[in-house]
């Protein structure tokens, strides 16, 4: 049911139009419950659901999940405190990875301690397992992620965190782009960067963060 509700979400929101886009949870089994293939998410049904095992196998005659599954289950396999993934082409933020720019700058506070950053994924073709691949490079240290040319993923404990987070980038991306035809987005400095990390418990990835001085 909630996967159905957050798909009709992202094509309300025009994070998604067409057949775009799929959405995933972990089940109490362990198996994986994903959107199908070929299916506009405005009108998505519960009964469309595939349910498929950590290797991508579903039941004989169900239908095709996902062309994306490989990208869930790296998710799934690499981190055990996520339950959802969610992955789409929000405007502001494709655009970001169309043009292969990096999202991992301090600017807004919040993001820091929401997110800590959003890195680019480098570019692999979509559905394949190299892109799945690319994407656990990451995994351990982040929750959202710009796939080069190709959108956005992000992660989360619950469907709905998923989606806050897909939301937060896609936000986050409109503010830089504004930003920059105002002079520039003005970075933090580092020891604001280095407090808002720490207390947020993502002093990890700190190198990998554009600040100020």
């Amino acid at each position: 049911m909630e996967i159905a509700d957050f798909g009709r979400r992202l094509y309300d929101r025009k994070y998604i139009c067409a057949t775009e886009g799929n959405l995933s949870a972990r089940l109490s089994d362990g198996r994986i419950m994903i959107t199908p293939a070929n299916v506009n998410k405005g009108n998505l049904k519960v009964s469309q659901m595939v349910i498929c095992d950590l290797d991508g196998k579903r039941p004989e005659g169900a239908a095709a999940q996902s062309s994306e599954y490989r990208l869930h289950l790296a998710v799934y396999k690499n981190r055990a405190d996520i339950s959802a993934v969610c992955h789409a082409h929000p405007a502001y933020a494709t655009a970001f990875s169309a043009a292969r720019v990096s999202l991992n700058k301090a600017v807004l506070p919040e993001i820091l301690s929401a997110l800590g950053a959003i890195p680019l994924v480098d570019y692999a073709p979509p559905g394949s397992e190299k892109l799945a691949d690319n994407l656990k490079e990451y995994l351990d240290r982040y929750d959202a992620f710009l796939l080069e040319a190709h959108g956005v993923v992000t992660t989360g404990r619950s469907c709905e965190e998923a989606f806050d987070r897909m939301e937060m980038v896609e936000r986050f991306a409109k503010i830089i782009y504004i930003a920059e035809r105002m002079g520039g987005a003005k970075l933090l400095i580092s020891k604001e960067t280095d407090r808002l990390l720490e207390a947020a418990g993502r002093t990890s990835i700190r190198s990998e963060i554009e600040c100020g001085p």
